[in-house]
């Protein structure tokens, strides 16, 4: 037992203590595979996406997490959101803000924050996690951002989420 596992243990018995959940608020986890759906569009032309997991109504403080495609030439202009997210770069190179991020690049955005435009020659995929922020508490958007079946003009999509 380590030091750390010796200083934690008390005499009091925990129902973990037997393998399950703390209290009845502690829930189990959740898995999905990316096989399991197509993908589907995204708000700027040239992105596919598959959000394995996202808000909903039920549960709101879900996060977007999943996969984002860019085909070569995509990308998205400057923007703005009020929930934080980490991206870690799959495949391809992509530039943002004068500086080339590739395979291995993992990028925080804390909220809230803004985006420089990002593009990329090469094409690849971005894993996102996006997350309800901790000092706004805003949760990030899913519902007519990462199921589309059409996209807007890129001139009526608004920069301000």
């Amino acid at each position: 037992m380590t030091a750390l596992a010796t200083q934690q243990k008390t005499d009091q018995k925990l129902p973990g203590d037997e393998g399950g959940p703390l209290t009845p608020a502690h829930q189990p986890m959740q898995a999905r595979h990316i096989d399991e759906q197509g993908w589907a569009l995204l708000r700027y032309e040239g992105q596919t996406t598959k959000m394995l997991f996202h808000p909903t109504a039920e549960d709101p403080t879900i996060p977007n997490a999943g996969l984002v495609r860019y085909e070569p030439g995509s990308g998205h202009p400057l923007h703005n959101h009020w929930f934080a997210q980490i991206w870690y770069v799959l495949e391809g190179e992509f530039l943002i803000n004068g500086k080339t991020y590739g395979v291995g690049s993992m990028i925080f955005h804390p909220d809230p924050h803004y985006e420089y435009a990002l593009t990329t020659k090469t094409g690849g995929t971005i894993l996102y996690v996006q997350y309800m922020g901790p000092t706004t508490r805003k949760a990030p958007i899913y519902d007519g951002r990462f199921n589309l079946t059409q996209r807007k003009k890129l001139e009526e999509e608004t920069t301000e989420y």
